[in-house]
């Protein structure tokens, strides 16, 4: 394969890994805590509470793209894709500020999602770039220590080490902000702390179910981009 062509592939691939991680960004930012999900498990009188933040649910991709974007293209660029997206974060952040600052119609709509979006996208931001950087350097330090063996071993402690850091942020700094829903019968403190134990245990899952796709797709890619024997910087 020409050599022009194969950069053009691998370029490619990098941007179309990025593309998914910022879109799930803005995505998560916009719904964040606008509406908790109940999937609290009952056994007669005794309930497990589990309960996460819509949110959430493109949150775990985001680590499977920067895991992918630092294993085949480096650090450096890994770093790059999470600066971007706190960029995008203010970007978005400032649309909804303008939104609602310029002359304009009710908006009811609007109004409500930006009630709860602007807080939550401060948090997010926050929360979001302490753990992307935490991942990403948990992520290569762990290759540095391994040889660049145990593929398994820094996909997941990697992840589950920057997962625990954005569960406590995003929900402390959101509730700080704007005070989330609490329910009858519980303690603001009972609360919040579900809402963090919640989004871990679901990203900690979501993280070791994407081990398998992490293997094949970067063994995948460094077949079919040439990458066997180098990173991309």
């Amino acid at each position: 394969m020409l050599e022009s062509e194969l950069h053009w592939r691998r370029e490619k691939v990098f941007w179309v890994l990025a593309a998914i991680f910022w879109a799930s960004m803005v995505m998560l930012n916009i719904l964040g805590t606008t509406r908790f999900l109940d999937f609290s498990l009952h056994f007669g009188s005794f309930t497990i509470p589990f309960e996460v933040a819509v949110g959430v649910l493109p949150y775990p991709i985001t680590f499977l793209c920067t895991d992918l974007i630092s294993e085949l293209y480096g650090k450096r660029r890994a770093n790059i894709v999470v600066w971007i997206g706190l960029v995008l974060n203010l970007w978005v952040f400032l649309i909804l500020w303008l939104g609602g600052a310029l002359p304009g119609g009710e908006g009811a709509v609007f109004f409500s999602v930006r009630s709860m979006a602007l807080p939550v996208i401060v948090a997010s931001m926050v929360s979001y770039l302490a753990a992307q950087l935490v991942d990403v350097h948990v992520y290569h330090w762990l290759k540095e220590k391994t040889k660049g063996k145990h593929l398994w071993l820094r996909n997941n402690v990697s992840t589950l080490t920057s997962q625990a850091v954005d569960s406590v942020l995003v929900i402390s700094l959101s509730h700080l902000i704007v005070g989330l829903p609490v329910s009858p019968g519980r303690s603001e403190t009972e609360q919040i702390l579900i809402y963090i134990a919640s989004g871990y245990v679901f990203k900690l899952v979501m993280a070791l179910l994407d081990t398998l796709p992490m293997y094949w797709l970067t063994n995948k890619l460094r077949t079919e981009l040439e990458l066997l024997d180098l990173t991309v910087q």
